[in-house]
């Protein structure tokens, strides 16, 4: 499976691209940061945004796509401007039918190093070992978007056979009123205790 993460921001917008699949070996397809100037009009940073996951699309062909949720931060400008940069990311992935998921910060980084809570720097060692890379991609966007389409790829596998053994097993083909006494026809129910 090649899945593309996205880490969104308006001044760095983080892009990783991997090949792999769950118990498997992890490989790296690409990796870029997207850079936008903070004083370029709004609308013009948001474009450029947008050729660049849409060039990542075109390059790489990715089954799915992983957005960073955005959560709630007390700088509302900085929150904004994460929020319409994944809003890009997702039309692109709807533009072509790309599966998209939303993981949000502590997801990633319990995926990836196994404690939802661990700082940047252990999340880029974690990328950096499990692609076998001999450098860590910098900036730190560049290995967030690969550490969001690691937790997919691991999470979505995951969700995926739960799913599967939910469908298959026999107790989701029991009616949902089997087992539950029923009233004999005919016989009055009274609930709440009166006669």
């Amino acid at each position: 499976m090649r899945v593309l993460g996205v880490d969104p921001g308006l001044t760095r917008c983080g892009i990783g691209v991997i090949d792999g699949s769950a118990g498997r070996r992890l490989s790296l397809v690409h990796v870029d940061v997207v850079r936008t100037p903070a004083d370029l009009d709004l609308s013009q940073r948001l474009l450029a945004i947008e050729h660049g996951i849409e060039a990542a699309i075109e390059a790489t062909m990715p089954d799915a796509m992983a957005v960073e949720r955005v959560f709630s931060q007390h700088n509302v400008r900085t929150v904004m401007g994460t929020a319409q940069a994944g809003a890009i990311a997702l039309v692109a992935a709807a533009r072509r039918g790309i599966p998209v998921a939303l993981h949000t910060p502590s997801e990633v980084k319990a995926s990836v190093t196994g404690h939802g809570r661990a700082d940047k720097d252990q999340v880029a060692v974690m990328v950096t070992r499990l692609l076998g890379l001999t450098q860590t991609p910098r900036p730190a966007d560049a290995t967030d978007a690969l550490a969001l389409a690691i937790c997919h790829l691991w999470r979505g596998d995951i969700s995926a056979r739960l799913a599967d053994a939910a469908a298959a097993s026999p107790r989701s083909r029991i009616p949902r009123t089997a087992g539950r006494s029923q009233p004999a026809p005919g016989r009055r129910v009274v609930v709440g205790g009166g006669r």
